[in-house]
């Protein structure tokens, strides 16, 4: 349920932050969609400094959620998200199945076309564990959201769930629309400041590419790869692994116009029928 985007390339939560950062730099109308910087429930100042520093193969990062919360979100972007052609899917991060559907519920307005609820971060989650970690709290989450609103509802999922398979036959049968694979894997005993890190970028697309492939072996919904996906050649690992879509992240730090490229270049070689 993504027949909404424009084409299988879409830019990551937190990337392009709320899409304005990036509308005067970047051509958004080439993007098969944005995702939102993680939105939380209250607003929250982020992790002290510092919060990124260049790894082998990656970027390990403790962001911690910096956002002005849902209510200003909304009231600030949602508007100028409306006006555009490229769909935009808001991220929600949350340590609760309450505090997730509270937001759902206030997030269903003109400009927002999806939520990613994402269970993957390990900044909300108790103890650095992601909530996807854990089956019965996943589908939990994806069950109250799913009560909560009518926009399609995409679950994201945790690299460091392992085999994923249990995992989101759980989110789906709860009403999970898609599914995210990958993104961000916690580092255990790497920190930033007072904060757990958590790798991305190349080192980590072989794990979201096995991701892919357990999740399209178990639920039929769309599938989108995320992790480490930085040229055409990685969009095409991920869709023949079984993604319907794919999400670009880290290295849109570095070229923010590499997604509308990727998009182009993926055009070229699977023109529409």
């Amino acid at each position: 349920m993504i027949d909404f985007l424009l084409n299988p390339v879409m830019a990551a939560a937190g990337c392009f932050g709320y899409g304005v950062e990036a509308e005067g730099q970047v051509d958004l109308s080439r993007l098969g969609a944005i995702v939102t910087r993680g939105t939380t429930l209250q607003p929250r100042s982020g992790a002290p400094a510092p919060r990124m520093v260049e790894a082998p193969s990656g970027l390990l990062h403790a962001i911690g959620h910096q956002n002005p919360g849902i209510a200003q979100v909304l009231e600030r972007f949602a508007p100028r998200w409306a006006t555009w052609t490229v769909p935009v899917i808001l991220n929600l991060a949350a340590s609760s199945a309450e505090d997730f559907a509270s937001m759902a519920g206030r997030a269903d307005v003109p400009g927002v076309a999806a939520l990613e609820i994402d269970l993957a971060s390990p900044d909300l989650a108790r103890r650095g564990r992601p909530i996807s970690l854990d089956p019965a709290a996943a589908a939990r989450v994806t069950a109250a959201v799913r009560q909560a609103t009518d926009l399609p509802v995409i679950v994201k999922l945790s690299p460091a769930a392992g085999d994923v398979r249990a995992l989101t036959r759980a989110v789906v049968e709860a009403g999970a629309n898609a599914l995210t694979c990958g993104g961000g894997m916690p580092a255990s005993g790497a920190t930033l400041g007072s904060s757990t890190g958590t790798l991305s970028g190349p080192a980590i697309r072989p794990i979201a590419i096995r991701m892919v492939e357990q999740a399209h072996d178990a639920v039929s919904v769309p599938i989108i790869g995320c992790g480490g996906v930085a040229t055409v050649a990685d969009v095409l690992a991920m869709l023949a692994a079984g993604a319907a879509a794919v999400q670009i992240g880290t290295a849109l730090l570095a070229d923010p116009t590499l997604a509308g490229r990727l998009a182009d270049e993926l055009r070229l070689l699977r023109p529409p029928v």
